[in-house]
């Protein structure tokens, strides 16, 4: 498979945004340029497989990619967050009834 360099920085530039995105609004879990270029990449692959399979489409374009690659961020970061066990509400919910 070929990937022209216009391509290949398209995919770059929505995963950094995508990626940038789903860490401003998932609070905690900042992993800088790099790991936002990661987090994005591989949110565009789980957006385009989840998304299909609810039955929601929302067309072509480099907005809809940022969108679909956003939502799959937004997951994967959850899922990470998730395993982690980093903040959350169990954190808190132990710290507010351990206190006197």
């Amino acid at each position: 498979m070929y990937m022209s360099g216009e391509s290949l920085l398209i995919v770059l530039l929505v995963g950094v945004v995508a990626g940038w995105l789903a860490g401003q609004i998932v609070q905690g879990t900042g992993f800088g340029i790099l790991g936002d270029l990661v987090i994005g990449i591989v949110g565009a692959f789980i957006g385009t497989w989840v998304l299909p399979r609810l039955g929601i489409h929302l067309g072509v374009g480099i907005i809809a990619a940022i969108i679909n690659a956003t939502i799959g961020a937004l997951i994967l970061l959850l899922i990470i967050k998730l395993v982690r066990g980093g903040g959350g509400w169990r954190g808190n919910w132990r710290g507010n009834w351990g206190r006197r």
